[in-house]
């Protein structure tokens, strides 16, 4: 059984956590993030840690416990180093490109797929492609960049598309003929 909830989070310095009701907000170097509490589930801030408690010990709320102690200590973390995924994109001819907030991919569709970059989220190309991903909410980076691999996933026989850097794919033979 986890025991994760239970931990105390570190504050360091230059971050603030301020608790509003059902609320926690954190603020640091590199940004702001909000969290909703679920009810049952309470934080209290206090020797420059932050403590997550819960009313009762059904298995839902000994669930949130965790998960709300494990997004807070995301939090204070985004906002103090951020977070950070970098995909590859392999293929002859395959390349991405950046104009303004709009990403434009040429996977080997007749057409360039067009990605519209949400706010919070800050995306960098380097040689075409490289793309790395970069923010302070760890749930947006990771959805953007998952978003980033569903446009095209690495072919498991050709090893083209758009995969994760250091992502190991293991290649299948093709169809063996006479």
């Amino acid at each position: 059984m986890s025991r994760v909830g239970r931990k105390p989070i570190a504050i360091p310095g230059g971050v603030e956590v301020k608790v509003d009701g059902t609320k926690v907000s954190v603020k640091g170097p590199l940004g702001k993030l909000d969290w909703l509490l679920a009810p049952g589930i309470s934080v209290v801030v206090e020797d420059g840690k932050v403590l997550v408690n819960r009313t009762g010990d059904d298995r839902e709320l000994r669930a949130m416990h965790g998960l709300v102690r494990a997004e807070v200590n995301n939090m204070i973390q985004g906002v103090t180093k951020g977070y950070e995924r970098s995909l590859e994109i392999t293929g002859v001819g395959y390349k991405a490109q950046i104009q303004g907030r709009t990403m434009s991919f040429n996977v080997g569709y007749i057409n360039p797929v067009l990605y519209e970059i949400p706010a919070g989220v800050d995306v960098k190309v380097d040689k075409q492609t490289l793309i790395t991903v970069k923010g302070v909410d760890k749930r947006l980076v990771g959805q953007v960049a998952a978003d980033l691999r569903a446009i095209k996933p690495p072919d498991v026989y050709k090893q083209k598309g758009i995969r994760y850097s250091g992502e190991r794919l293991r290649k299948k033979e093709g169809k063996t003929g006479k």
